[in-house]
């Protein structure tokens, strides 16, 4: 079974939040690994924040149960933290699941997870698939 999931960001929607709330936003969404390999750079940035709206999905959370204080609806709340978008040098990006997410995932059986990100000037875009056994 495949899982997928999909988001688009306005890169200046990230732009204004970092305007806005600074350190407080950024240590509250992205983890220092994030940070550091992004470069806050707001592109970056706004792609991985699509990754982890788009991990949601896929895992039945949406982007209402990340980064929520409770469960909302069906699914489990997840913190932003536990949806990581790593990428080590000269490899691909990739999602590493932490916590609330990582137990979701597990129980849906999932074996192995794909992400593409790309963004252009005025939006950033995440895809994430996902495949589970049976």
């Amino acid at each position: 079974m495949l899982y997928t999931g999909v988001d688009i960001i306005e890169i200046a929607r990230i732009e204004r939040a970092i305007s806005r709330w600074g350190e407080r936003f950024l240590v509250h969404v992205f983890t220092a690994a994030e940070r550091a390999e992004s470069g806050n750079k707001v592109h970056s940035l706004a792609a991985r924040w699509a990754a982890k709206e788009a991990a949601a999905k896929a895992l039945g959370i949406g982007i209402r149960g990340i980064g929520a204080h409770e469960a909302v609806g069906a699914g489990a709340a997840a913190d932003w933290h536990d949806v990581e978008v790593r990428r080590p040098p000269a490899h691909r990006p990739q999602i590493v699941l932490h916590g609330t997410a990582a137990e979701q995932a597990s129980a849906l059986g999932w074996r192995s997870v794909a992400l593409s990100l790309s963004h252009g000037r005025d939006y950033a875009v995440a895809f994430v698939v996902a495949e589970a056994g049976p």
